[in-house]
């Protein structure tokens, strides 16, 4: 397709006919190639694959229009169907501002003895792009009327924010794939049922999952067959397709290569061995779409946060068989304050009142994929009770006979990282597995069908639900096999086509986290590789703060942005996050950089000279003792630094006035025995901070304790949120170890005895 640029016009121009975008109001219209010529002056910009369509992020801005700049060839399904992923998009103002650079591809017939320029990564980087943009864009306000400037300023500021996100989220996360002959939205089974038709691919689309129906809504309704192949549907999600070779004879040598992607060789050049093609399609529904801390729960439509259905394919020679399974919210009214690390879950409404809404959910579930089976990860203890008491409460209410429940505490059945455990839960549900059947095709129509879906999820749907989505696939995938003699009866999976299968999934549930909630999944090294490692584990503590993070201020501007995509209109005051933010970075940029580097320093320094060599070192904090006992008459705070390596922490007391450690102490993980977390112990008045207690035996007694808080540079901020994750390293690294420690919320009192 090629792009023109001329006086009131964006004109996209592909064979006989072209799509003209109005620079003055937005409006696109389908008009002939030829009427090219009554254009004023158009200018060919270059090359795009497609169009997405286009989006108003402001009611007092312009319309932006979005193209596909460049595309990445996924595979082939079945038949030859090409699938793509959008890689870079350009993003075009509908009005009357000169376009920047747009790095696009040049066409050779009209850009014919022109070198082609070096192309550059439009990323986050491209705030540059966006900043001239910007610049070129300022009202013409009077100089005198300062209150209309600063306005003006203020909403370009928010709509580059808002840039900023449409281009990460296109870019970033590898979310938005598209075919131009394959129906990505809709399954193997629900597609062999439909009737075949010639009808073009955008009118047999699941509705559920057709992303850019909004911003397309303008050619949808021209509704004539000139436009149909213009509208591209495109989903939100997951795409990859792997060919895989059934080869028992194979070298483990050939193991060796990194875990993060599969080889390239993933095919072999013997044709005695038996090789089949496998694909993994997601698809997020454009209903309740959104982040994780902004979109929880059921809403009035029934529709659910976080609800992706996917889709495992398997094709040998002329046979497709697929098994579907799907993910969603708790179907209850409830949310979590987005502002703290790892929000204690509530209940919105009542049960009563909850009733309709989760029937409404129930209802379409069940008259889409008649049968349900929902496997429930939540824990059965602790802050995530409440929300699985709910559930089940609300499954009893509806009492259908097409509702099994199944309940799995993922975190205690799979204590210290012992995630090959979730067998457990296939073993009890394997009779369930093989009556479900899965939907099978091949060139003289449909064999059999898929009897009901599994509904998994834990309180995000992300890291437990893909572990156990890939473990229930991988037994049907096995059943398959065996059942089209790809595969011995008595044999597993060979180890190579075991290890692509387990990247795969890996891969499928870092994007859907991605999406939801900012990271890359938890737990997705045993995943991927079918063991729990060190590595992942620290990662883990890396990715949920970062989730912690993301969520205090890009959340917002992601979920409008989403939100303006599917044209549901923004609540959230933006200009008051947009202030929020600017303050809480310029703070942190004055008070924390000294402050980071010294402690830095510091920390370096004691890490080298605290820790023996045989031991790795994880973290380390600059926190506060709160101990009753170490506080003297003036209330002077004692600084610590807190120290974790793979076997022991270490708790110096840092001396500032000398600048060094006086005297500090060595404790074997084995024997931290829990840690508790909650206001500070005080005789008087309300307590100002959270600490953090860790009890810990000494010469084989319980009885000791630390109590830390963390060093507070923002006076609204308590440290719980701190506290919290340094509590969760220290888990997950005694974990690893084979063992747990629990993470206690409590008051803490003021005992006699204190630390050793």
């Amino acid at each position: 397709m090629e792009l023109f640029q001329a006086k009131d016009h964006y004109i996209v121009q592909r064979g006989e006919w072209a799509l003209w975008c109005s620079r003055r109001d937005g409006r696109l219209q389908l008009r002939p190639a030829t009427d090219l010529l009554l254009a004023w002056n158009p200018v060919c910009l270059g090359l795009i694959e497609g169009v997405i369509g286009k989006v108003q992020l402001h009611a007092d801005l312009p319309w932006w229009l979005l193209l596909i700049r460049q595309k990445a060839l996924i595979g082939k399904l079945p038949e030859g169907h090409e699938v793509c992923k959008i890689t870079k998009i350009a993003v075009i103002p509908l009005s009357e501002t000169e376009p920047q650079d747009l790095e696009l591809e040049l066409c050779k017939k009209h850009h014919f003895g022109i070198n082609k320029p070096e192309k550059i990564t439009q990323s986050p980087d491209d705030s540059k792009f966006l900043l001239k943009t910007f610049t070129q864009i300022k009202s013409n306000v009077s100089a005198s009327n300062k209150k209309k400037i600063k306005e003006s300023k203020e909403k370009e500021k928010l709509e580059r924010r808002l840039l900023e996100e449409l281009f990460k989220m296109f870019m970033d996360s590898d979310s938005f794939y598209y075919s131009l002959t394959y129906d990505l939205t809709n399954s193997v089974q629900r597609q062999s049922s439909c009737e075949k038709t010639n009808l073009p691919l955008w009118r047999k689309v699941d509705d559920r999952f057709f992303w850019n129906k909004h911003m397309i809504q303008d050619l949808i309704n021209i509704d004539n067959l000139e436009v149909d192949s213009w509208i591209v549907p495109i989903i939100q999600g997951f795409v990859q397709i792997e060919e895989l070779v059934v080869n028992y004879n194979e070298s483990s040598d050939d193991e060796k290569s990194s875990p993060e992607t599969p080889p390239q060789e993933s095919t072999c050049v013997d044709d005695i061995h038996p090789r089949f093609l496998v694909a993994l399609i997601s698809r997020r529904s454009r209903h309740r779409a959104g982040m994780r801390y902004k979109r929880r729960g059921v809403d009035k439509n029934g529709n659910v946060a976080n609800y992706v259905e996917t889709e495992q394919l398997i094709h040998v020679h002329n046979h497709t068989l697929s098994f579907i399974q799907t993910r969603g919210s708790v179907p209850v009214f409830w949310s979590q304050v987005g502002y703290r690390y790892n929000p204690r879950p509530r209940l919105d409404k009542s049960e009563k009142e909850t009733v309709p809404y989760f029937c409404a959910h129930f209802e379409e579930q069940l008259k889409m994929y008649k049968k349900q089976v929902i496997i429930n990860l939540v824990d059965q203890t602790g802050r995530e009770k409440i929300i699985g008491d709910a559930y089940l409460k609300q499954v009893l209410l509806y009492n259908s006979s097409n509702l099994t429940y199944v309940s799995f505490d993922f975190h205690e059945h799979c204590r210290g990282m012992k995630f090959e455990n979730v067998q457990t839960l296939t073993d009890a549900i394997h009779d369930i597995i093989l009556d479900m059947k899965w939907c099978w095709v091949d060139q003289a129509g449909l064999i059999c069908k898929q009897e009901g879906i599994f509904r998994v999820n834990c309180m995000d749907c992300l890291d437990r639900t893909n572990v156990v989505q890939a473990a229930i696939a991988r037994v049907v995938m096995e059943q398959q096999l065996k059942k089209l003699g790809v595969m011995p009866p008595e044999q597993p999976l060979p180890m190579k086509c075991n290890r692509i299968y387990q990247i795969m999934w890996a891969n499928n549930g870092d994007s859907i986290s991605r999406q939801y909630a900012g990271t890359a999944a938890l737990k997705g090294d045993f995943t991927r590789t079918g063991e729990r490692k060190l590595a992942g584990v620290m990662k883990d503590g890396v990715n949920s703060a970062n989730r912690y993070y993301l969520n205090r201020f890009r959340d917002a501007y992601r979920q409008a942005v989403i939100d303006l995509m599917q044209g549901i209109p923004v609540t959230e005051d933006l200009y008051s996050i947009f202030t929020k933010e600017k303050e809480h970075e310029a703070l942190h940029k004055e008070t924390l950089r000294s402050h980071q580097e010294l402690i830095s320093q510091l920390l370096q320094s004691y890490m080298k000279l605290l820790l023996p060599d045989d031991e790795k070192f994880h973290g380390g904090w600059a926190l506060i003792d709160c101990d009753p006992s170490l506080i003297d008459a003036t209330h002077k705070d004692v600084d610590v630094l807190l120290l974790l390596s793979n076997s022991a922490y270490y708790v110096a007391y840092y001396d500032d006035e000398v600048d060094k450690v006086n005297q500090y102490q060595r404790l074997s993980l084995e024997a931290l025995e829990k840690i508790e977390i909650g206001p500070e112990p005080t005789l008087f008045g309300k307590p100002k901070f959270s600490c953090m207690r860790l009890h810990y035996k000494y010469n084989e007694t319980s009885g000791y304790f630390h109590t830390l808080r963390a060093v507070m540079r923002n006076p609204e901020e308590d440290g719980k949120d701190t506290l919290q994750c340094i509590a969760e390293m220290l888990q997950i690294t005694k974990q690893a170890m084979g063992l747990d420690v629990p993470i206690i919320e409590k008051k803490l009192e003021r005992p006699a005895t204190t630390t050793e």
